[in-house]
């Protein structure tokens, strides 16, 4: 009959495991934020030179070549801002999680105050329903990723004249996981591209329809598995889309 192995020599394989789990993730964001560092230098340095010659020989250049200088620096700032969304991901990863109970019935209504003082133009109709539980999580993670999915259903209902985003959830007693869903009225995605929503710098729609590098719901499913979560997207072109964050309830 054929030897089990012991206990402790499971928990040590497991701690070998986790080690080098954690050894994996600690490798990657020392790197993601030394690209994002080291990479600024050169990238400045490509910004203020076309600058300098925008200005000093401006009214020596043609038209075409004015575009062309305008097109360098547009195309430096614009990575900038893709490297701090890189660095932002490290930062996710590199964040220590403080597990605690936390209310969504507080939380999902101050994230959305917050969205209304950016936006005080727009006309929303928010619906969130009063009996939003209590979830363990890390609460300065969780408001993170609530205020990229959030933000999302804000930007892309921008085109109605009414938004109407829906906050709600939904138990699951049997798992111990809560799943809070956000919907909105807004242009959707085309289905079949729904592989490129989690993919970093990934994007469903231009950048002159839509601001944005297209790493928000990264960034969410990036602090919802630190959280013992997930994160689902559906949606429909220009039928809106429903966000599903699933989070461990706080018994």
């Amino acid at each position: 009959m054929a030897e089990q192995p012991s206990s402790d020599s499971a928990d040590v394989r497991i701690t070998a495991l986790e080690g080098e789990l954690a050894a994996v993730r600690t490798e990657m964001q020392n790197f993601t934020y030394a690209v994002s560092h080291d990479l600024r230098a050169p990238l400045r340095h490509i910004a203020s030179y076309a600058r300098l010659v925008q200005e000093d020989a401006g009214p020596q250049l043609s038209a075409e070549v004015q575009e062309f200088l305008t097109t360098i620096t547009d195309s430096a700032r614009h990575m900038g801002v893709m490297l701090d969304g890189l660095l932002a991901l490290s930062r996710v990863g590199a964040a220590p999680v403080d597990m605690a109970a936390v209310s969504l019935q507080e939380l999902v209504p101050a994230v959305c105050r917050e969205l209304v003082a950016q936006h005080p133009q727009r006309s929303i109709d928010w619906r969130i329903t009063s009996d939003l539980p209590v979830v363990l999580a890390d609460a300065t993670l969780l408001r993170q990723a609530l205020t990229q999915v959030l933000a999302n259903a804000v930007k892309f209902s921008a085109a109605q004249e009414r938004a109407v985003i829906e906050v709600s959830h939904i138990s699951e007693p049997d798992t111990g996981l809560v799943t809070l869903q956000v919907e909105d009225n807004g242009v959707g995605f085309n289905p079949s591209m729904q592989t490129q929503l989690f993919r970093v710098f990934g994007r469903l729609h231009s950048a002159n329809q839509f601001t944005g590098i297209g790493v928000g719901l990264v960034m969410a499913q990036k602090i919802l598995e630190r959280l013992g979560g997930s994160v689902a997207i559906e949606g429909s072109l220009n039928a809106g889309c429903s966000v599903r964050l699933r989070l461990k309830a706080d018994r």
